[in-house]
């Protein structure tokens, strides 16, 4: 278990930052998918069903004006390593790689 902080910024303005608290990396990187899944249903309310690919999720996470994690240390309890847009991106690829291949 690797307690983690996901920060979200956007856009350009500040008081758009925001953050979340996960219990582990994994429910992190399922909590940005669902921030875009949001993000998706608002921008088309009349679809019944949203789809997408892995791509559009990762267009969407490099046009936030920041998005980053810090995840805790598993051998420091006291330690947060930070990690940014390119980290989350490949851990979200083996997230869902590994559901896939489930």
């Amino acid at each position: 278990m690797s307690h983690t902080i996901l920060l979200i910024q956007p856009s350009a303005k500040p008081e758009s930052r925001t953050y979340s608290d996960y219990e582990t990396k994994d429910e992190c990187m399922e909590g940005v998918c669902k921030i875009f899944e949001e993000y998706l249903k608002k921008s088309n309310p009349s679809t019944p069903s949203i789809t997408y690919d892995i791509s559009q999720l990762f267009d969407y996470i490099d046009n936030l004006t920041d998005l980053s994690c810090l995840v805790q240390h598993p051998k420091q309890t006291s330690l947060y390593e930070p990690h940014n847009k390119e980290w989350i991106k490949e851990n979200i690829y083996i997230m869902l790689r590994k559901q896939a291949g489930k």
